[in-house]
């Protein structure tokens, strides 16, 4: 048996031995959770002595982490725009940047909003829970609706969920068309980091051959979804902003633009449906 604090210790010695560069606030995390600990109660409870529960716990927690399996899916939540969302290994994991996406839509003021490849629902949700007053979330993934639809519930959103393959099931036209799609470069995958490659849905990473793909089978259609003069508004990679302003421009959008996320990095790509 051990006290919170020694618990602390060893756990923390572990993943630094480890190589998990992250150990310190992650040593804290998996002992908060193992022991249902709050931040507070860690520091004013650390002579406390963990039950034969947290402690078995605690072993599961650390060995996961071990492995790196990212934090968000060992704890099986994490916060996107102020809000808390679940997550698991069939949705990726809602990033700060994508943050950027969701308040450019919210600057446009849209009614009705359509959110392809919506995975955790993150961007549905934020979009629901600031203002947008209807979201059609789609995605090809049911798991990933299942835990979409989840966190709609849990903050108190309505969302509507499709399961649809790009626009395959949708219909009608929306004020904006929003996405995250998958964008990363399908040679590229095996040489990211074990935490996104080992644990994060490929179906969510994989671009195809230049990482393109889904952007090209979104603007080809995408006009015959959206209002006159309606967003379409993307995520995009680091080194996309051109490729992607450039596809969207050609697809006879107007005001293609490229918006840099708080690193000076090109994160988002939007266009308005010229009449």
């Amino acid at each position: 048996m051990q006290t919170v604090k020694q618990a602390l210790i060893s756990v923390k010695n572990s993943l630094k031995k480890n190589g998990i560069d992250t150990w310190s606030i992650d040593g804290d995390l998996l002992v908060m959770e193992a022991a249902k600990l709050t931040r507070m109660q860690l520091v004013t409870r650390d002579d406390d002595i963990l039950t034969a529960d947290s402690e078995k716990k605690l072993e599961s927690l650390l060995k996961k982490r071990l492995e790196h399996m990212p934090m968000q899916y060992i704890l099986g939540h994490c916060e996107f725009m102020g809000l808390e969302f679940s997550v698991n290994e069939n949705v990726l994991i809602p990033r700060p940047d994508t943050e950027i996406l969701v308040e450019k839509v919210l600057e446009y003021k849209p009614r009705k909003v359509l959110d392809i490849g919506t995975g955790s629902g993150a961007i549905a949700v934020s979009l629901a829970k600031y203002g947008t007053k209807s979201v059609t979330a789609a995605d090809i993934s049911t798991k990933a609706l299942e835990t979409a639809a989840k966190n709609a519930k849990a903050n108190n959103v309505d969302v509507n969920f499709v399961k649809s393959d790009i626009f395959e099931n949708i219909s009608g036209r929306f004020d904006a068309i929003v996405s995250n799609p998958p964008y990363i470069v399908r040679n590229v995958i095996p040489t990211l980091d074990r935490q996104v490659k080992d644990f994060e849905p490929h179906l969510a990473l994989d671009g195809g051959e230049d990482g393109l793909d889904f952007y090209r089978r979104i603007v080809e259609n995408a006009k015959e979804h959206l209002e006159p003069n309606g967003l379409l508004a993307f995520e995009i990679g680091y080194d996309q902003g051109e490729a992607v302003s450039r596809l969207v421009s050609e697809a006879g959008f107007a005001k293609a633009a490229v918006t840099k996320d708080l690193a000076g990095l090109d994160r988002v790509v939007t266009g308005i449906n010229a009449i």
